[in-house]
């Protein structure tokens, strides 16, 4: 009569004790690979967008500097060539910054823009022996002068958006995806695998093998088993929504390919402004820093003079990188309510669970109908779950630190979406809000990016490896604070507790 069975109801059997235990393993491992299966596809969607996508950006980089490299030898002559290095810095750093590591990215075009100058009026007033200390003194005369025109400002603020929107957009797939990865190694509970096993295979034991579990009864099984991976949806919905406004942004205001593919163009613009203004500049410089010593060493200036005019060009992607921004949205749309429809994704596809209305399905006793209402979702709505044991008490731990990853990925978004580059431990105090990036406050978005190179911190959150290229400098970092994180935690663990005394 089934005495023996410590999961299915007891009853007339074909199981024994041996078998149960073996379905029970059984039902385990296949629930886990289905979450695992379930989790690869989402893993898929958002590794294949931040490939496209990185790969266009680097693309647009190297056409860029490839450009400069052709064009500026005919152009510019010794005006380029003893001054390569300084270009070849200029994308170097540009790549680091884009790579997440721990840059300034306006302190980077400021000293480019700095060491270009020095090089250029040395190089443009041979017949004077020019000292560091008179370049010291012109630099610190460089920004009322304005010897290349409106380019550096210009150039500033537009490349500091495009790069801040850019590097956080690909860090966003990435930790979007990092988080479906760990969140779906999560092993099941004992009360979840006693509760899967009376659901796929206690038929087995009652000789119903070819009846299907009823699809409510399957739905609160699931439920109560991911009660605190559907706690992710409300973050992950967030950070869905903060990439598609990034990516907005990216195909907008911030166009990325009208900035990064035009940088060599804007380069070019300032170089012909300096040459162009080259006599009045010299003399403004002269006034401010004194007339410097007549240089010994002959030296004609032809070969540093311009040499013709060549016209440079930008190859625009625009369709390209509207077509990019158009299917990641179209795949970030679809992943918003991935954790809430994962059950009924789960019974339908994997179960096959039958009709809610069918009353020859398997109700966790015998054939008949479900009576029990379905559970909401979440840990807090499986306190009366009937099918599975839940402690609303204590969640996840492993679930709620990847809901605090998702807060701090899109805030720095939100911050991405209004041009600033916050780091985040700036954004820890912020952590506890709704996380949507619509709006933050104004000590926080209000912070653009330091000045000084060495107070600006950009990179204390570990991100997870870019494929083929690497994060450097960012994937040992650990969150804004041990305390900090340890703190919320508690007060996650413990907010349920309250709301069912």
């Amino acid at each position: 009569l089934g005495e023996h069975l410590r999961i299915c109801p007891q009853g007339y059997t074909c199981c024994t004790s041996e078998m149960e235990e073996n379905f029970a393993n059984k039902s385990r491992s296949e629930f886990e690979a289905m979450m695992k299966e379930a989790g690869r596809s989402v893993q898929a969607t958002l590794t294949a967008q931040h490939r496209s996508f990185d790969s266009y950006f680097q693309d647009l980089l190297n056409k860029s500097e490839k450009a400069l490299y052709d064009a500026f030898p005919s152009m510019y002559g010794e005006l380029y060539t003893q001054n390569v290095k300084v270009f070849k810095d200029l994308y170097s750093e540009l790549r680091r910054y884009y790579r997440s590591s721990n840059i300034n990215l306006e302190e980077a075009l400021n000293e480019f823009w700095t060491r270009l100058l020095e090089r250029l009026f040395k190089l443009l007033n041979p017949q004077y022996h020019i000292t560091d200390e008179y370049l010291d003194c012109m630099v610190k005369h460089a920004e009322q002068h304005r010897p290349f025109g409106e380019v550096p400002r210009d150039l500033k603020v537009k490349a500091t958006r495009a790069f801040i929107a850019a590097r956080s957009y690909a860090q966003g797939f990435l930790v979007g995806s990092d988080v479906v990865r760990k969140v779906s190694q999560v092993s099941l509970s004992h009360e979840c695998t006693r509760a899967v096993m009376k659901l796929m295979y206690c038929p087995h034991c009652r000789g119903m093998s070819s009846v299907k579990p009823c699809n409510n009864y399957c739905l609160n099984v699931v439920k109560g088993c991911l009660a605190n991976q559907a706690d992710l949806s409300t973050e992950w919905k967030y950070l869905m929504d903060s990439l598609i406004g990034v990516a907005d942004r990216i195909d907008g205001p911030y166009n990325v390919d009208t900035v990064i593919g035009t940088i060599h163009m804007r380069i070019a613009e300032a170089i012909s402004n300096l040459q162009e203004n080259k006599d009045s500049i010299t003399n403004k410089v002269f006034q401010g820093c004194g007339n410097p010593k007549i240089s010994t060493k002959g030296s004609s200036s032809e070969d540093k003079k311009r040499r013709g005019k060549v016209t440079l060009e930008a190859k625009s992607s625009a369709q390209a990188l509207e077509m990019l921004v158009l299917d990641a949205k179209g795949n970030l749309t679809a992943l918003k309510t991935y954790w809430i429809t994962l059950p009924s994704s789960l019974c339908s596809k994997k179960v096959m669970a039958s009709s809610a209305s069918d009353d020859k399905c398997w109700n966790g006793m015998t054939k008949g109908s479900y009576l029990p209402e379905v559970m909401g979702d979440g840990l807090a709505n499986q306190i009366n779950n009937p099918e599975v044991e839940v402690d609303i008490t204590k969640p996840d731990m492993t679930i709620r630190q990847q809901i605090m990853q998702l807060k701090i990925m899109t805030n720095r978004l939100g911050n991405a979406n209004i041009g600033n580059d916050v780091d985040f431990q700036d954004t820890s105090d912020d952590m506890s809000g709704s996380g949507s990036g619509d709006s933050c406050p104004d000590d926080v978005c209000g912070k653009r990016l330091s000045k000084s190179p060495s107070t600006r911190q950009p990179e204390t959150h570990a991100i997870p490896k870019q494929s083929g290229h690497g994060v450097h400098g960012a994937t040992s970092r650990s969150l804004p604070s041990a305390s900090l994180l340890l703190l919320l935690l508690w007060v996650a663990a413990m907010a349920p507790q309250h709301l069912w005394r």
